[in-house]
């Protein structure tokens, strides 16, 4: 009986401590959208938590832009913005994440979809953006973020070396390469040098 009580505890502890971490949905947009650029800011949708924790639509966007707000069960700030066309690609691996898939199992099934027509990505290359910083650079009662680092992410399927010209491992600090090539993931990355 001890036991239970013990468990029981801890898991309603740990429960109002995720809850606890969970800020306002004016912080969440605003460090969401961080990561995009200025002039697609004001209309991106945004993606983010509610009380119970769980990812919702805090604010409809009008520009194609879709922005994610900080996980706030994960070290550190990091924030993501993509053109609407990828989130059905994005969706589809936070359902699957969901449902308790390895990365494997989610690269595979997607992978299947994505040749099977049943999950659709975009005709032309489409960017996504990553910020990311510390915690200690961060004000949760502003949603500022003083030191970041962005990169930048161009997905399109079965891209490879020879057809972008782009080298497949990187070369140097901030020059594309592709990672994933001739595969339903290849992307270009973007990192810029410090």
């Amino acid at each position: 009986m001890k036991n239970l009580i013990v468990v029981f505890v801890f898991a309603f502890a740990f429960s109002a401590f995720s809850q606890s971490k969970i800020l306002p949905k004016n912080i969440q947009i605003k460090t969401a959208v961080l990561a995009a650029p200025e002039m697609y800011r004001d209309g991106a949708t945004v993606l983010g938590y509610n009380s119970e924790g769980k990812l919702i639509t805090l604010r409809e966007g009008t520009n194609g832009m879709v922005c994610l707000a900080d996980d706030p069960n994960k070290e550190g700030i990091s924030v993501a913005c993509y053109g609407a066309e990828l989130e059905p690609f994005m969706a589809r691996g936070r359902e699957l994440a969901a449902e308790g898939k390895s990365n494997e199992e989610k690269q595979e099934a997607r992978k299947n979809e994505i040749d099977g027509g049943t999950l659709k990505m975009p005709a032309e290359p489409s960017i996504l953006y990553i910020l990311a910083g510390e915690e200690k650079d961060y004000s949760a009662e502003t949603g500022e973020l003083l030191k970041s680092k962005i990169r930048y992410v161009i997905y399109k399927p079965y891209m490879t070396g020879e057809s972008t010209g782009l080298p497949t491992k990187p070369q140097a600090p901030g020059m594309p390469w592709l990672m994933e090539a001739g595969t339903h993931r290849s992307h270009i990355m973007i990192t810029p040098a410090n």
